[in-house]
């Protein structure tokens, strides 16, 4: 299925964020997490293949629709929201089929439409991998990561944390109605308390 990972080289922190650098604040802190978000990815890899035996871009198809519901997506969003090319993401879903970890079905009413779900064992393994996986990313990111760095990403997203902290099922409600795209906004728009005024007719 997925041709086995080579070993993730020795990580190493992030760049540090000079303030008096060429780049405003808000590019230095991207590649900020351009470089935490490669990380990761350099650790993840060989946790997915022991535990799933999928590649890391299987496995990203996987977590999109483990945040689904389980009537899943259709393959047109999922190549949206990871931003691949409907050939290279058709042989993916293949692979996934194969090994039993996603269903494929028409969408009713639409002949060129395809729903992609996940299946039981899917879920399964997803279950019982979770504590390494989350282990995993922590440990990465804790890696690369010092003050400085999140420092730099806080700026960058100031209100972001919070809105998470008050309510955290906020940004899975958010990303199921609109996507990824949309967290930030549905989240500040649903954290932000009602207007008191009222009009006067004259």
């Amino acid at each position: 299925m997925a041709a086995p990972d080579e070993p993730a080289p020795d990580l190493r922190e992030c760049p540090s964020v000079q303030s008096d650098g060429l780049l405003p604040p808000e590019l230095r802190a991207w590649m900020v997490l351009l470089a935490a978000t490669g990380a990761v990815e350099q650790r993840l890899r060989s946790v997915v293949k022991e535990r799933l035996d999928v590649s890391h871009d299987e496995f990203l198809v996987l977590c999109l629709l483990a945040e689904q519901p389980r009537e899943g997506l259709r393959m047109t969003r999922i190549a949206e929201l990871l931003g691949r090319p409907k050939t290279r993401l058709t042989y993916q879903i293949a692979c996934l089929q194969h090994a039993g970890l996603v269903t494929r079905k028409s969408v009713c009413g639409d002949k060129r439409g395809v729903e992609v779900a996940l299946t039981d064992k899917a879920r399964r393994l997803l279950h019982e991998s979770s504590e390494a996986l989350s282990t995993t990313v922590t440990d990465a990111l804790a890696h690369v990561m010092g003050p400085t760095q999140r420092s730099a990403v806080c700026g960058l997203v100031p209100d972001l944390f919070g809105g998470a902290e008050d309510d955290p099922g906020e940004w899975r409600r958010a990303d199921s109605e609109g996507g990824p795209g949309a967290t930030r906004d549905t989240g500040r728009e649903r954290n932000t308390a009602p207007s008191t005024e009222t009009t006067v007719e004259p």
